[in-house]
């Protein structure tokens, strides 16, 4: 198979690479092309299991639901889970490998690169084009040497690029014009054309700027994107707010906005969802009451412990359990449910113990080998079925765990506290289902749910978002450079 590979890059983070990606994937799989995604390098804490075993970005299983595709691990074949400040885990085709440090790091970026064009190579003999993100910015002066998110990657494959730049930031014009300049003159050949995304208002006062633009770097600006309000995709990183207006009868959930908060995807059905009230909690500020308080996952959890213990969460919680309020725990905040949490090789920090919460009759042993798995089951006691994957370092055992909160065909899962106060699992997405959902909103407190369904959600946006593409990018020169 002859394959094509094009390369959208973003003048920085958040720019809507991800999106735009996305998108054209969605729009030439329904004009009947082979097409498949593909990021070299990502650095989030948001990640899926892929049904081969692995685990990618988010984004890079969005994309590929776009793609009409189940995700694979060679669709992002480096992924980097930040633990600290200077520090990540590095995960090659899917596995965790080792942690380094950003040093460290850059000299083994040409390992690295073995492992991306490896993976670019067995997409590009399966499907006729690969649509590849880049990450950050290519003008990122100090990144530049061995390079493998951005340029590094085009000129390594010789794909044509196209850079987008978000107009809500503000200074487009210069974010595309220093970009392209802060660029070697190869890399500035590679450029195709620019899109600006995010726009609001009259196109019409705009075509200035776009003149100038086109003029001054002798690239086309291939389109003008416009803002999509309540637009869906699931983020790469930052923490979404955004939610939509909320029914009378609704009920309030807070969530814990941990230092290292991990997979805060799990939410979004819930933050989309007209009965619910969520609000994510950061540090220093006050906890309203509410219904419901879930503890997310963490990527350090005896750390994310300390800083619940800083930010007042412990006495929080115990007051909201006396009243009779409802308590979830997810893969790290699971854990933190229970009395101790041992790291005796130091897989997230330090090698030692700490107490956790102490409201589960159990302790949990991290471990090197990281547990990667979809599973299906039953909610515990229930026929509802509930679905979910795993991404979780730690095994935990105790006599809580003999009242499971899912059973599987094979094997069971969390704990549910006698009182029925409490529920604990490692399954993110649990709030994807419809009726996995509606049951664990009637368990906290909400009479009559009405959620909907989250995966149809996302083909209406992913259709949404490629009907917009098609009708303001000049689709014919994108198709060109394929």
């Amino acid at each position: 198979m002859t394959s094509s590979t094009l390369m959208i890059q973003g003048t920085t983070s958040d720019a809507g690479k991800s999106t735009l990606v996305a998108g054209l994937c969605r729009l030439l799989k329904r004009q009947g092309y082979s097409i498949a995604p593909f990021k070299p390098q990502n650095m989030a804490l948001n990640s899926a299991v892929t049904p081969d075993g692995g685990e990618i970005g988010r984004a890079q299983a969005v994309q590929a639901q776009a793609c009409g595709l189940e995700a694979h691990t060679d669709m992002n074949p480096v992924l980097l889970k930040p633990n600290s400040d200077t520090g990540a885990q590095v995960i090659i085709h899917g596995k965790a490998l080792t942690e380094m440090d950003a040093v460290h790091y850059h000299d083994y970026k040409t390992t690295a690169m073995a492992a991306v064009l490896e993976s670019h190579q067995r997409l590009s003999t399966q499907y006729g084009v690969i649509m590849v993100e880049g990450a950050g910015s290519p003008a990122e002066i100090n990144l530049r040497d061995k390079d493998i998110a951005n340029m590094g990657f085009a000129e390594a494959v010789d794909c044509p690029v196209i850079i987008i730049a978000d107009i809500d930031k503000g200074g487009v014009f210069a974010h595309l014009a220093g970009t392209l300049a802060l660029l070697s003159a190869s890399e500035q050949d590679r450029v195709q054309g620019f899109v600006i995304n995010r726009f609001r208002g009259d196109i019409a006062l705009l075509k200035s700027g776009l003149d100038w633009l086109e003029d001054y770097t002798k690239k086309p600006v291939l389109g003008v994107l416009p803002y999509l309000h309540g637009l869906h995709l699931e983020a790469e990183d930052a923490i979404n707010t955004d939610s939509v207006a909320i029914d009378d009868r609704h009920i309030k959930i807070v969530v814990p906005v941990l230092s290292r908060i991990s997979n805060h995807t799990d939410f979004d059905p819930l933050r989309l969802h007209p009965q619910v009230d969520l609000q994510f909690i950061g540090p220093n500020q006050s906890i309203p009451p509410c219904d419901l308080v879930i503890l997310p996952g963490s990527k350090s959890v005896r750390a994310d412990l300390d800083w619940l213990q800083k930010n007042h969460w412990p006495d929080y919680i115990q007051r909201h359990l006396r009243y009779g309020g409802k308590l979830i725990g997810i893969c790290g905040g699971f854990q933190m449910l229970g009395k101790m949490i041992h790291d005796p090789q130091g897989i997230e920090g330090a090698r030692g113990s700490s107490p956790a919460l102490g409201y589960l009759d159990m302790q949990t042993t991290l471990e090197s080998e990281k547990q990667l798995h979809q599973k299906t089951g039953v909610i515990h006691g229930t026929g509802c079925t509930i679905s979910g994957y795993e991404i979780h370092a730690g095994i935990s055992t105790g006599p809580a765990l003999d009242t499971p909160a899912v059973t599987f065909e094979k094997g069971i899962d969390g704990a549910i506290s006698a009182d029925n106060q409490i529920l604990g699992t490692y399954l993110h997405g649990l709030f994807e289902q419809q009726t996995a959902c509606d049951w664990l909103l009637k368990w906290a407190g909400l009479e009559q749910p009405r959620t909907e369904d989250y995966f149809q959600r996302r083909e209406d946006d992913l259709n949404r978002l490629a009907d917009s593409i098609e009708q303001h990018l000049d689709i014919d020169a994108i198709k060109q450079l394929l």
